[in-house]
C-alpha cells in the first residue's frame, strides 16, 4: 500500500496519516513498526532489491551452468519481479533514493551492486568460454537491467505480449548483441 501511495502521491506528498489510512489504521499503528516514512521507504526499496537478488545469488559464484542459462534465469526472475509491482512502482526506485539518508541509500546501492556483480560475473563467465563476445561486461550489465526495469514504463498485459513472451523476447535479444561469432562465419 505505500508503494502504491509513493509512487501515486508523491513520497513528499505521501503522509504517515495516508499511509494509515490506505491501511485502515491510525497513524500511531504505523508508528509501532516504523518510527517515520524514510524506513517505510527504506523497507520498500530493500525489500525490492532483495527479491532481485534472491533467486540470483547463486549465480555470482556457479561456474557448473552454462552462461546462457544464468543469464535467461537473471531476466526471467528480475523481469517476473519487477511486472509484479508495475503498477505501484514504476520509477519509485529511481526517484527516492534522494528521500533516503546517505546510510539507507548506501544499503540500497550496496543491493544493487551486488546484483550489478551477479550480472557481470555472467558475461564475463560466457566471454572466457567464448559463448559470449568480448564486450564492456560493466556497460552491458547496466543496459540489461535497464531494459528489464523500464518495461514498467510500456508493458500492459493486455496488449498482447505475456510477462513469458517478454522475458524469451529480452533473452534473444540480449543474447543476439552477446553471442560470439562463429569460426568461419561471413
Amino acid at each position: 500500500m505505500a508503494r502504491a501511495l509513493f509512487w501515486r502521491k508523491g513520497y513528499i506528498s505521501t503522509s504517515m496519516r495516508d499511509i494509515a489510512a490506505a491501511y485502515g489504521c491510525k497513524p500511531a499503528n504505523i508508528y509501532n513498526f516504523f518510527p517515520n516514512k524514510e524506513e517505510i521507504l527504506f523497507e520498500v526499496l530493500r525489500e525490492e532489491m532483495e527479491q532481485i537478488i534472491s533467486p540470483i545469488k547463486h549465480l555470482e559464484e556457479d561456474d557448473g551452468t552454462s552462461p546462457v542459462e544464468q543469464l535467461r534465469l537473471v531476466i526471467e526472475s528480475h523481469l517476473k519481479l519487477t511486472l509484479s509491482y508495475r503498477r505501484s512502482a514504476k520509477l519509485l526506485f529511481d526517484i527516492s533514493l534522494d528521500n533516503l539518508s546517505r546510510a539507507k541509500r548506501k544499503k540500497i546501492v550496496d543491493l544493487r551492486d551486488t546484483y550489478d556483480r551477479i550480472i557481470r560475473k555472467i558475461l564475463n563467465r560466457g566471454m572466457e568460454i567464448g559463448c559470449f563476445r568480448k564486450i564492456n561486461a560493466k556497460i552491458a550489465g547496466f543496459m540489461l537491467a535497464s531494459m528489464i526495469t523500464r518495461t514498467r514504463l510500456w508493458y500492459h498485459p493486455k496488449k498482447g505480449v505475456s510477462v513469458e513472451e517478454l522475458a524469451d523476447f529480452i533473452f534473444e535479444f540480449a543474447i543476439n548483441g552477446l553471442k560470439a561469432e562463429q569460426a568461419g562465419a561471413d
